[in-house]
């Protein structure tokens, strides 16, 4: 439907101050003009007095990939003003796999982004094998938001070696034919190529994700065979063999730019997030494009012992994750573990989520009335009044509740004065939702929404247009998404409406809406007033419309750099 945005001010997605008291036409599902005093008789005229137009948030890491093939909507994210989401983070990926591989797939994706492996069972549409396929089935099926596909490793390494993936380096010959299928996937259109490294990615069992076992032979050889294309940004949540030289090389080699993640600032080792930023703004500075992906939200985890997903990456805890239900339980009364993970935690780590910050896990519901009185209190809290260590305190308490105790961690970027300065570094890029995973322990969907209302408006770290930049122009201009990202005549009118004085993501709350009627943590937008996607509103200040429109685009063209 054609319309015309009266009176907005508005923030083009460049940086540039907001123009005042402006119009904004849209025709054909594209800006057709952008002035001041328009008019198009017989045109829909929605009166934005007051309010400011921006963009539609381009969310650069989310997980959905699983979640897009039941739920075309990708709850929550058009109503926070998500118009493009780009999939395939860290090279969790369901395509390409094989059939016999599925269960697999979906047990790794239960234990490394904390997803309902009933939810998984249930919903999936496996209607492809390929990369190819699932795009096609995408395409076919229809979604709101336009999408992006990185091709994964992990799924990638398994198609191609079957539960080995999981156990070995890559043959010659496995490493062909993995290149081949990237060479295929950038063909069908992928954004490019997603790995890990990162220690914490663990999957069923406690293993590590398959990429974890790449070499570096195999590493260099996927992105080159990405390169080929022309095109393609390399993405890697990264660990301590893949540093920044290490990439600022990769990177050299191969002539791609590589996304870093995941940068969060760290309480117990004050500068390392800022200095890791400032080396990879030395390798920008010598020709390289590397980019280092933070978030504006802190870390925060709702979680149970029964999957204790801020522990995992401890060397220690991990043999538990192999255990049934009563073996963990045992496990957790072994006073040679316990003094383990303590050991472990007093040792300084270079990535891992949880640091001993007793006084950043709280108790956020019991499940046994006699314990109601520990509720929102922190451990470190609890254990100096019971005279025990916080870790039994943690443990002592699960285990008196068959480990059904919800805790809520602030794992990581608690600090605001440093995330600030983060937020606001030239080597920065913006992201990090994980948006469609670890849906019952957070969600940071509306990451583009605190920037605006909590960072931008009320902190002042950044003005509001550099902060619609960053969500807009900025991400499309480093993922090579074309035609989108500002509000410019010719490109497609994926926008959003919102009221800078209240701008700001709503509380969480947990909804049962998953299938297998698993439940999942979401929030409400505060201050939008709507949202367009190729032109078509798709939610509005009530939030997403009724019977909401699959406006959005599969996008498989990208601009070569």
């Amino acid at each position: 439907m054609d319309f015309i945005v009266k009176n907005a001010d508005v923030f083009d997605g460049t940086g540039e101050d907001a123009q005042a008291h402006t119009d904004v036409w849209v025709k054909d599902g594209k800006i057709t003009e952008i002035d001041q005093g328009l008019d198009a008789p017989g045109t829909e005229v929605i009166d934005a007095s007051g309010l400011a137009l921006m963009p539609g948030i381009i969310d650069t890491h989310t997980h959905f990939d699983a979640q897009i093939t039941w739920d075309p909507t990708v709850r929550p994210s058009p109503e926070l003003g998500v118009t493009t989401v780009v999939m395939g983070n860290c090279g969790f990926t369901i395509a390409p796999c094989n059939e016999q591989d599925r269960d697999l797939v979906m047990k790794n994706l239960t234990q490394v982004e904390g997803m309902s492996l009933d939810a998984l069972r249930d919903g999936i549409d496996w209607g492809f094998e390929t990369f190819p396929d699932y795009v096609a089935m995408l395409a076919k099926k229809g979604t709101v938001p336009n999408v992006a596909c990185f091709l994964g490793h992990s799924s990638i390494r398994t198609y191609v070696m079957g539960a080995a993936a999981t156990e070995r380096a890559a043959t010659a010959d496995e490493i062909q034919k993995m290149c081949d299928i990237v060479e295929a996937g950038m063909a069908a259109g992928a954004i490019g190529f997603a790995t890990s490294t990162a220690p914490q990615h663990n999957g069923w069992g406690g293993v590590p994700m398959p990429s974890r076992l790449a070499d570096d032979d195999e590493l260099l050889a996927l992105v080159s065979a990405m390169a080929k294309s022309g095109r393609g940004i390399f993405m890697l949540t990264k660990g301590n063999r893949t540093d920044v030289p290490y990439l600022e090389e990769l990177a050299s080699k191969t002539g791609r730019p590589i996304m870093i993640a995941a940068l969060l600032h760290n309480s117990t080792n004050p500068t390392g997030t800022l200095d890791e930023l400032d080396r990879i703004a030395e390798a920008r500075a010598k020709g390289q494009e590397l980019w280092g992906q933070v978030s504006c939200c802190p870390l925060t985890m709702d979680f149970t012992l029964n999957s204790a997903y801020p522990l995992e990456g401890l060397n220690a805890w991990q043999p538990l994750m192999k255990l049934d239900a009563a073996g963990l339980r045992k496990s957790l009364t072994d006073s040679t573990l316990r003094q383990a993970i303590r050991d472990e935690l007093a040792a300084p780590a270079g990535v891992r989520l949880f640091n001993g910050e007793w006084d950043k896990i709280e108790v956020t519901e019991t499940a046994k009335d006699e314990n109601r009185h520990l509720e929102h209190r922190t451990l470190a809290e609890i254990a100096a009044e019971q005279n025990v260590d916080p870790l039994d305190a943690l443990l002592d308490l699960a285990l008196s509740e068959d480990l059904d105790t919800i805790f809520t961690a602030v794992l990581l970027n608690s600090d605001e004065d440093a995330v600030g300065k983060m937020l606001t570094h030239p080597a920065a890029s913006l992201g990090l939702s994980d948006a469609g995973a670890h849906l019952t322990f957070f969600c940071d969907a509306g990451f583009g929404l605190r920037l605006l209302g909590h960072w931008s408006r009320d902190l002042g770290k950044m003005s509001m247009a550099d902060a619609v930049h960053e969500l807009t122009g900025k991400a499309a201009q480093i993922f090579g998404v074309q035609g989108r990202g500002l509000i410019k005549s010719g490109y497609a009118a994926d926008l959003m409406l919102f009221d800078p004085k209240t701008i700001n993501r709503g509380q969480k709350k947990r909804v049962f809406d998953l299938p297998a009627n698993a439940h999942r943590l979401t929030t409400d937008a505060v201050g939008v007033h709507g949202v367009w996607i190729n032109g078509t509103r798709v939610a509005d200040s009530s939030g997403l419309v009724p019977d909401v429109p699959t406006a959005g685009h599969v996008l498989t063209e990208f601009a070569a750099k």
